[in-house]
């Protein structure tokens, strides 16, 4: 439930703060100004599209905040808590800015938040029903969404979808499997051969690496045993070695302790110098014992490089891209030798889903059928106490292609005449008349919703009054006061009959400051409420009659 709205900066608004309460809220004024820019700044929150063209000549953004009790709605919860936000004592606060270079920013309880995050927290707080609404109630795709929230089919036409994408997969998989097939076929001898030629040299990874190494060696032996033989002598062999010299000096200090012990820390890091000196002259003589000439081998790594170098040419950079390539070719041949067992699998699978989809879109047609039989009945209903007694309303389920959202096509008719056949909305129905139809369609449907849903939300209409008037108006009126008693419903209305069944009225009027209009919004009293709907009913000047009248109206809407 909206508990109060704050707008800055947009369209005629300065700056308007109105707190909003439970039951009916109308909103009232002269034409043009501003009342429906209280339903569009609510449009923003619930993640409208923003245009900078809606900010106030000379400002540099505009903002819109409101505040929703949502202390009882666990559906936001179970929204909002993965995303990171939770309201705070019950209460969420949701803001648009609207900046000149044409963004707009979105935020949560005064954190960013994405604007597809309020689109869909928008259901579960409200909806907007406005003129351009009721021009959607000539869409068979809008028609075939009514009649599914009527129906709480939302989890039936979830598991229609998904299977619907599984089949249509598989199809496209297999598809593509048959208009490839022959091309894998030319292909597979060429893939043999690459095979073949790759597993007959059995590369391995690194391999080149170490065979150049190796190589480098084998080149330059001469000079390696000449350095290794001289760097051995140094260390260990030689009658002047570092070894022999170190031992030389370990026997001296030795003597030199015997007489000043003070030098014994000095002994003992000579003598921890000595077994690294000696593990790197065992070093030396090792690699030197292993230092033999063997032109065969060398001959071998230079033909094994060059067949290695062969592969990495036609194969890939590295021998590692080189084996990443024969698994591929691996892959291919075994997909292609096994092509007829995955196809004919993928033709089962096709079969089952949609043996599948057809069964679960048999059960949502059955189920589309029972309840356009229910919804036809409440919509009559409905538009009886709206002065409509003799209007014919027909949902008709008709086959269609299959679709992710079913196989049958929707069509809302309509006979508001006595004897006539019912023909689809948008040939038969005058713009009154589809207002009335709206407001019913809009109140069974919210009804199930609430039922299904819980929470309260907040209904908005938009001049649902238009192209209305006398006994139909009062029939609006009662309706609108019906629903209010379920949800909150936000009303902008011209007629003093819809009026008069307000729970709390607002006047919207414009004002010169300081050389600009500017746009207000003030909540009646019971006094200046009678003399507002008296305008409505009078005009400009507003006559005794005309407060009679009002105060009639007033009293026969508590009746």
């Amino acid at each position: 439930m909206l508990l109060e709205l704050l707008v800055e900066n947009y369209a005629v608004v300065d700056r308007l703060r109105i707190r909003f309460h439970p039951g009916l809220n109308l909103l009232t004024g002269e034409t043009g100004s501003g009342k429906s820019i209280v339903v569009d700044a609510l449009g923003l929150l619930f993640g409208a599209r923003a245009s900078s063209e809606m900010i106030r000549s000379g400002e540099s953004r505009a903002r819109v905040a409101g505040i929703f009790d949502v202390r009882d709605h666990a559906g936001v919860r179970a929204l909002l808590e993965p995303a990171g936000f939770t309201p705070e004592d019950g209460e969420l606060l949701i803001e648009r800015e609207i900046l000149a270079g044409g963004k707009s920013r979105a935020f949560l309880g005064s954190r960013p938040a994405a604007a597809a995050l309020l689109r869909d927290l928008a259901p579960l707080l409200g909806d907007i029903h406005g003129q351009h609404d009721q021009q959607l109630l000539f869409s068979g795709e809008a028609q075939r969404e009514m009649l599914d929230a009527f129906a709480e089919g939302g989890e039936a036409l979830a598991r229609l979808g998904g299977t619907f994408q599984r089949w249509r997969a598989a199809d496209a998989e297999l598809d593509q499997l048959e208009r490839t097939e022959q091309e894998k076929l030319r292909l597979l001898d060429l893939w043999e051969f690459q095979r073949r030629e790759i597993e007959s040299a059995q590369p391995r990874a690194g391999e080149d690496a170490a065979l150049e190494n190796e190589r480098r060696v084998l080149q330059n032996l001469g000079r390696l045993q000449e350095s290794a033989g001289t760097a051995y002598a140094a260390l260990y062999d030689s009658p002047e070695s570092a070894l022999a010299l170190m031992r030389q000096a370990a026997r001296r200090l030795d003597e030199l302790c015997r007489i000043d012990p003070s030098l014994a820390a000095v002994r003992e890091n000579l003598r921890s110098a000595e077994i690294p000196l000696q593990e790197a002259s065992y070093g030396l003589r090792d690699y030197l014992s292993g230092l033999e000439a063997d032109p065969g081998r060398l001959e071998e790594i230079e033909s094994r490089l060059a067949a290695l170098d062969r592969l990495k040419r036609k194969y890939g950079h590295s021998l590692e891209e080189v084996l990443a390539f024969l698994e591929q070719v691996r892959a291919q041949i075994s997909a292609v030798e096994h092509s007829g067992e995955h196809m004919e699998a993928l033709r089962r699978e096709r079969e089952t889903l949609s043996q599948e989809y057809d069964r679960q879109a048999a059960e949502l047609t059955a189920r589309r059928k029972a309840a356009a039989r229910k919804l036809e009945k409440r919509v009559e209903a409905e538009l009886a106490s709206l002065a409509m007694e003799r209007t014919v309303f027909r949902i008709e389920v008709n086959p269609a292609e299959r679709t992710p959202e079913g196989a049958d096509r929707i069509a809302f008719l309509v006979s508001p005449n006595l004897g006539e056949e019912p023909r689809p909305l948008e040939k038969v129905a005058s713009g009154g008349e589809i207002s009335r139809i709206a407001l019913a369609l809009k109140t069974c449907i919210s009804g199930a919703r609430r039922v299904a849903a819980g929470p309260a939300r907040t209904l908005v209409f938009d001049e649902v009054d238009a192209g209305i008037g006398g006994s139909a108006a009062e029939g609006v009126g009662r309706r609108l006061k019906k629903l209010a008693a379920s949800s909150q419903v936000l009303c902008v209305t011209h007629l003093p009959q819809i009026a008069s069944f307000a729970d709390h009225h607002y006047r919207v009027e414009k004002h010169e400051k300081d050389g600009r209009t500017v746009a207000a919004i003030e909540e009646l009293d019971a006094q200046t409420r009678m003399r507002e709907i008296g305008r409505m009913l009078s005009g400009h000047r507003l006559t005794p009659e005309a407060l009679k009248h009002a105060e009639q109206l007033i009293r026969m809407s508590t009746a």
